[in-house]
């Protein structure tokens, strides 16, 4: 009984390590899978660009890059960082078809000093964030981190590590716990990579499905 007992086991867990899928959602070579929103509708004239296996982002005109595919109940991984100056971007999670420079998502923020703080966006929301009575509603509510920041100093990598389960995100920056966010009217999307002010790049951009 033991001996089988072990075996179920083993089995068990081979079954769930092998349901786990990890996407590489950038394949190191090109952004063939994402597609491009740019403020006013701008053409994209060299401001998502890869170079030496990293995205580049120029941050002007504001916009965003994103999956061509949605994705839902998932773990993702961005690496970033600033390669002269911190200054600001963010991590859109359920992005959804409104092809707005502001779509309606929830951006894991990465804005220097602010990064893991969950900006709402496009009428979004998370059970966290409240408005007192008679208070009206912000432009950009947040959800602000637990934590003093963790992150690196301009022209070093930093890790994001968030985890959207039914509805619920997560949020990990250099390993420290930042935020959690839960009830949101979103439980799927696509998944988006900011321009927003100067330059930023990214790499190792995987995501895992639950």
């Amino acid at each position: 009984m033991k001996t089988f007992l072990i075996s179920c086991f083993v089995l068990v867990s081979s079954l769930s390590l092998y349901a786990q899928k990890t996407i590489d959602l950038f394949n190191g070579k090109d952004l063939s899978n994402w597609g491009f929103i740019l403020q006013d509708n701008q053409p994209d004239t060299g401001v998502f660009s890869v170079r030496e296996g990293v995205i580049h982002i120029t941050g002007t005109p504001f916009g965003y890059m994103y999956t061509k595919e949605k994705y839902s109940d998932f773990r993702l991984h961005v690496e970033w960082r600033w390669p002269q100056e911190a200054n600001n971007s963010g991590i859109f999670l359920f992005v959804q078809d409104d092809n707005k420079v502001w779509p309606n998502a929830i951006e894991c923020q990465l804005k220097a000093g602010n990064a893991g703080d969950l900006v709402l966006l496009g009428g979004s929301d998370l059970a966290e964030f409240k408005t007192k009575p008679g208070e009206e509603r912000p432009k950009f509510p947040m959800v602000k981190k637990f934590n003093p920041t963790p992150e690196m100093a301009a022209g070093e990598w930093n890790n994001a590590d968030i985890i959207c389960k039914d509805g619920s995100i997560t949020v990990y920056i250099n390993g420290v716990l930042q935020n959690k966010g839960t009830k949101s009217m979103h439980k799927s999307g696509h998944i988006g990579l900011q321009s927003e002010g100067k330059d930023v790049q990214f790499r190792n951009v995987r995501l895992t499905n639950d």
